[in-house]
């Protein structure tokens, strides 16, 4: 992409976005430039070859991050930059499933992402409603998906050790709850890990929300 004389410093072209399941909006001194996500990944950085040249910004590398498709969804990565990416505040460690209204920031430069809304007829289903779930059993499902929040797209999520740990009870009781989830979420014969189909389904069905996987703030001023 070239910029154009009396646009953005860090030009992004202007294209239609409402064909698109999803843009990014790049905020700078002038009006927000709109760049539909379009194939399976968009690449952001400083150097010509990117999809998205963002080359007035000097905190921001050469090639500094990447917008995967999964499908319905779109993960960001940081390609090893010098200065980081952040989503909503927080440095990205791995990959991240965005959302629409995510905050991304590379250097000065604040990217949102954005969905456009499917016309009537075309909407994607929901999906099934999560089962209902006892306290100590939506702790657990927390507890299992929590790994999930800052590693890569595809990591394993906790084991029953770790999930005990956190919770402060026995391995047995652990499995006691994960017998009423694997019930409640109707997994039984798969080749899979129960464990990884269940974290699976936790967050598909929105049981839990990335919001829940954080830890709380004194469990991060004790570290």
């Amino acid at each position: 992409m070239r910029s154009l004389p009396g646009r953005l410093p860090w030009f992004c072209r202007r294209q239609e976005v409402t064909a698109t399941p999803a843009y990014i909006e790049i905020r700078g001194s002038g009006p927000p430039e709109l760049f539909p996500l379009e194939g399976t990944r968009v690449t952001i950085g400083r150097s010509e070859e990117n999809d998205v040249v963002l080359r007035d910004d000097r905190l921001i590398s050469h090639v500094h991050a990447v917008i995967e498709s999964y499908g319905h969804s779109f993960a960001l990565r940081d390609l090893g930059s010098s200065n980081g990416t952040f989503v909503n505040g927080h440095s990205l460690a791995g990959e991240k499933v965005l959302r629409p209204g995510d905050e991304i920031r590379l250097g000065r430069t604040q990217i949102l992402f954005r969905e456009t809304q499917a016309p009537p007829g075309e909407r994607t289903d929901t999906g099934p409603k999560p089962p209902e779930l006892t306290s100590r059993e939506r702790d657990v499902l927390i507890a299992l998906c929590r790994p999930l929040l800052h590693s890569n797209l595809f990591a394993e999520p906790a084991s029953i050790r770790q999930i005990a740990e956190e919770l402060v009870v026995s391995e047995a009781a652990v499995k006691f709850h994960l017998a009423n989830l694997y019930d409640k979420f109707k997994i039984y014969d798969t080749t899979q890990s129960r464990r990884l189909v269940l974290a699976n389904e936790a967050l598909l069905r929105r049981a839990v929300s990335l919001a829940d996987l954080r830890p709380p703030p004194d469990a991060d001023a004790a570290e």
